[in-house]
């Protein structure tokens, strides 16, 4: 089992959904089942195991519309538009985890970046938060 995990690929926040998403179908639920997919995948293959606690990075890709010099300004810097960072977290939890209730303490942050990428770290369960 391994401590760290990558995924490459576009951070997809969890939608609100109700019981009729499962005939209607609306793009951004099928966009979150398709992501959540590919996450449990590169997850096995990486031998990973989400803990009760744990970094995370959600790196978003910058738009491909910008000027050079706008994405080198923003490249590293933090990711204060939508989509929310709770429901980017949300949505890798659920993935994830089965039950979500035992996680007690997660460093989360959202930043720009080349390339859309969630970065995942387990740390040790006796940490010192005082």
């Amino acid at each position: 089992m391994t401590n760290r995990f990558e995924f490459t690929g576009t951070p997809v926040p969890k939608p609100r959904m109700t019981r009729a998403d499962n005939w209607k179908k609306r793009p951004i639920v099928e966009k979150y089942w398709t992501f959540k997919d590919k996450i449990n995948i590169q997850a096995k293959k990486q031998n990973f195991v989400l803990g009760r606690a744990y970094k995370v990075t959600f790196v978003m890709p910058l738009p491909k519309s910008i000027s050079a010099k706008e994405k080198a300004k923003r490249l590293g810097q933090a990711h204060v538009i939508r989509p929310d960072l709770d429901n980017m977290l949300k949505s890798l939890n659920d993935t994830l985890m089965k039950e979500d209730s035992g996680v007690f303490y997660v460093v989360c942050q959202k930043m720009w970046g080349e390339e859309g990428k969630i970065i995942v770290e387990n740390l040790p369960e006796c940490l010192d938060l005082s």
